[in-house]
């Protein structure tokens, strides 16, 4: 089980209190945890990712083992911590402005 740390909105967007939890079947990437959560949370959705192009929203992060993932390959494995459920994937929402 990998364990989801989400935004305040998007969690209240999706009913989700605290942390969630979701199975990923087959290679353990970014790719395929995004594409479980938005199976397990279909309102979510186009919100951390776009609906066409599946390319990150802009001003979202992620951070597996306090490593900021973002930019990495969106097939690259995720930590073994990660995968093992002993640290959690946090998506954050990143502050903009000047």
């Amino acid at each position: 089980m990998i364990r989801i740390v989400l935004p305040y909105q998007l969690r209240m967007l999706a009913h989700i209190t605290g942390e969630t939890t979701i199975q990923v079947e087959g290679q353990q990437t970014l790719r395929s945890a995004l594409d479980a959560l938005e199976a397990r949370y279909p309102v979510l959705r186009g919100t951390i990712r776009g609906h066409a192009t599946q390319r990150n929203r802009p001003f979202l992060r992620f951070y597996a083992c306090q490593n900021d993932i973002t930019q990495d390959s969106p097939d690259a494995p995720l930590p073994d911590d990660v995968v093992s459920g002993k640290e959690p994937l946090y998506i954050i929402g990143a502050i903009a402005g000047g």
